[in-house]
């Protein structure tokens, strides 16, 4: 593990130099991914100015919702972003190439092209946190909690990007695919769930278990029933649904990698 955590440094930090030779192009492009996805939650802020809760949530508390989800995809985007273009990579013959290197290949296609103006979402995201987190009766077990969650967000989101990757080994192509899982997941999790079905509900929270991103920790945090009528102990099974998810991607990799057929690029 420590050897794949110095692996992935190396090659992220070749990245990163690369980038740096164009200081100015990299400050733009850094600004712009911030005001971009500052947007958002723009938009939630116009709507909220015009009734004053959404799903029985306020504005704060969706803030909260908001940044917990956005730290948790922007984190595994900075790390991990770069495995939905696997279809690219099998087309242009370069998983070949990475093969034959002595670099456990998942940690070479996690670090490829390692783009640190990806740092924009996480600072975006962790600035309406910190801002919403202000608003939150703190405790230390609501601590304990919300650190479980950040983490176990972006191994969540880590897992999805890893997993749904995966099927790029067969069909070559599939970025939207897995962007409707990962990008849509972070969009339904920006909102209470209370706005959605319970069957939508239930789906994303034993199907899909992304509603463990933020929705069930940020309820404890805020000292709020489930509006579903849901076993309380859901809101502290983050770290379990981020472990399953964890393992889940790694089987689907290993399963992949196995039978992988060359396209001879």
């Amino acid at each position: 593990m420590a050897d794949a955590a110095v692996d992935y440094y190396r090659i992220a930090s070749l990245w990163v130099r690369s980038s740096m030779a164009y200081p100015a192009s990299f400050w733009m492009m850094a600004i712009g991914s911030f005001l971009m996805t500052g947007l958002d939650f723009v938009a939630i802020w116009v709507l909220l100015r015009n009734v004053d809760e959404l799903g029985g949530f306020g504005l704060t508390e969706i803030g909260l919702l908001y940044g917990a989800t956005g730290l948790g995809l922007a984190f595994a985007d900075l790390l991990v972003g770069r495995v939905d273009r696997l279809g690219q990579m099998i087309r242009l013959g370069r998983l070949d190439t990475m093969m034959t290197k002595p670099v456990p290949l998942l940690v070479q296609v996690c670090a490829d092209e390692f783009a640190p103006r990806r740092f924009a979402r996480v600072a975006q995201a962790g600035i309406v946190f910190v801002w919403a987190a202000t608003y939150v009766d703190w405790s230390l077990p609501r601590v304990l909690v919300a650190a479980e969650m950040l983490l176990s967000g972006a191994v969540i989101f880590f897992s999805l990007f890893v997993a749904l990757a995966c099927v790029q080994f067969w069909t070559a192509e599939g970025t939207e695919f897995a962007n409707a899982f990962t990008y849509g997941g972070n969009q339904v999790t920006q909102f209470p769930m209370s706005v959605f079905p319970a069957e939508l509900v239930k789906a994303l929270t034993f199907i899909l278990p992304i509603a463990f991103v933020n929705w069930y920790p940020c309820l404890y945090l805020l000292g709020r029933e489930d509006p579903f009528g849901l076993p309380k102990v859901l809101q502290f099974a983050s770290p379990v649904a981020a472990a399953l998810c964890l393992g889940a991607a790694v089987l689907a990799w290993r399963f992949g990698v196995r039978h992988y057929r060359s396209t001879g690029s």
